[in-house]
Formats: C-alpha cells, structure tokens, sequence
C-alpha cells in the first residue's frame, strides 16, 4: 500500500469515526438554531481573534479575556452548546493525536 492509499483510508476512517459523526451531527443541530449559531459564532470570532494576537506576541488586553471567559461561561449554560463544545474538543484531540503522530514518524527529517 502507497502513502496516498494508506492517507485515503485514514481521510475514510476519520468520517467514520464515532468522534466526527458526533461532531458533525451536533453543528448540523447548532446550524438549524440561528441563535445559538450566531452566539458561537460571535464566541469563535473573538476566540480567534485572541489567538491570532496571542500568536503575534502580541498583547490580549484583559478585558477581551474576559469578554471572551464570559461569553464561554454564558455559552455552556446551554446544553446543547456545552456538548457541542465537548464533541468538538473531543474531535479536535482526536485529529492531533494523529497529527502528532504523524509528525513524530519524520521527526528526524524535519
């Protein structure tokens, strides 16, 4: 077997994973709430916002920190946002646990 057929076979078994078919059916659930959707959208802006300055060596001022510690705590109180975040933390891990070992296998050459 080639690395693009082993890659195939690895893209095929992420989709059927329990974790992204969690994942997956929780957005899709998020997605027909526009607000809910629009609330984690806001949330993911700013978050990403944070990281990108946080990446810069930038600066985050406290008070985006907190602004955005208080929307996560607001956004969690919902059920169907806690668990969306949960699937979404689960799937995220699962995708760099392959990373990682991905990534240690050509450790020497990079």
């Amino acid at each position: 077997m080639n690395v693009y057929d082993t890659a195939n076979s690895l893209a095929k078994e992420l989709k059927e994973s329990k974790e992204y078919m969690d994942y997956k059916k929780a957005k899709e659930e998020i997605a027909k709430q526009e607000d809910k959707k629009k609330k984690i959208e806001d949330f993911e802006a700013l978050r990403y916002e944070v990281q990108v300055l946080a990446m810069q060596g930038q600066k985050v001022s406290e008070e985006k920190n907190k602004k955005l510690q208080e929307m996560y705590a607001l956004l969690v109180q919902n059920q169907d946002i806690r668990e969306y975040f949960d699937l979404e933390v689960k799937f995220n891990v699962m995708l760099a646990d392959v990373n990682k070992i991905i990534a240690e296998a050509v450790a020497d050459v990079l």
